[in-house]
């Protein structure tokens, strides 16, 4: 009998630790594919990421070719805008020139005496009568020549681009000649000289000049929009939107309102509002 039970146990302990080796293979199996899928999911969340990572590269290089593409267009609609302003610029100084000539002419200057009488009727007469007024020197701002060859060098260095000579000439001009005709034109590209230069603090100043010694001149809506614009440079955006909504509705219909406008409009996209 003990013969009989010792034999079947020695028959069942090959069996027992084949079963044993067999479940110990199994678990290090299983072990090994549990880390395999962990190390499988951690390379898909690795790659989830490089690939969140490429979107949001995407997206910016997107966000950043907008603001390149809304930049070039408002350089473009500045270009545009000097460009509009010089041929005035340059017209305003024909007529300030010829009117000077027609002074000192007596026949003409009846005539030139009636069509200032006219101008005034219609609301125009500031620039006229300030043309015929004496200066803080005491010159008189009639001296046509002098007045104008001083406006022209001035007005030629700022369509150069020289524009701290620019500055110099249109500020001299202005001490000079400070209620001559041109003036409000001399304070407008005295600003404008400032402002290519980036010195929007001083060019906000001429601008403000103008429109202070001057509201009824031809370039107030022009100056007031460049207010706007140098306010903006100077991040009061407050104060610029403000002044932008304000040229919108003082200037309909002009192309300083126009522009204006279009600047409150971006800064609406800009801010998400």
């Amino acid at each position: 009998m003990a013969g009989a039970l010792a034999s079947a146990m020695l028959f069942a302990f090959p069996a027992f630790a084949q079963d044993s080796r067999l479940s110990l293979a199994d678990r290090v199996a299983r072990l090994e594919q549990q880390a395999q899928n962990k190390d499988q999911s951690g390379t898909g969340l690795v790659n989830q990421m490089q690939q969140l990572q490429a979107q949001l590269q995407q997206l910016q290089g997107q966000v950043e070719e907008l603001q390149h593409q809304l930049q070039t267009l408002d350089d473009k609609n500045k270009a545009q805008y000097t460009d509009l302003d010089a041929r005035l610029g340059r017209l305003e100084g024909g007529a300030a020139g010829a009117a000077a000539a027609a002074g000192n002419n007596p026949q003409a200057q009846a005539g030139g005496q009636a069509a200032a009488a006219k101008t005034a009727a219609a609301g125009n007469s500031t620039a006229a009568q300030s043309a015929a007024k004496v200066d803080n020197t005491g010159t008189a701002a009639g001296d046509p020549a002098a007045a104008q060859a001083a406006y022209d060098v001035a007005f030629k260095a700022i369509r150069a681009g020289n524009y701290v000579e620019a500055s110099r000439e249109f500020r001299g001009f202005i001490q000079q000649y400070p209620n001559h005709a041109l003036a409000p034109n001399a304070w407008y590209w005295l600003g404008e000289s400032y402002y290519a230069t980036t010195n929007y603090p001083v060019a906000l100043e001429s601008f403000q000049q103008l429109l202070s010694q001057f509201p009824q001149s031809d370039k107030a809506p022009d100056a007031l929009l460049k207010v706007g614009y140098s306010q903006l440079e100077l991040k009061q955006t407050a104060a610029a939107k403000a002044t932008l909504a304000q040229v919108a509705s003082k200037y309909p219909g002009t192309k300083a309102a126009s522009l204006a406008q279009e600047r409150l409009q971006r800064l609406q996209l800009q801010s998400g509002n």
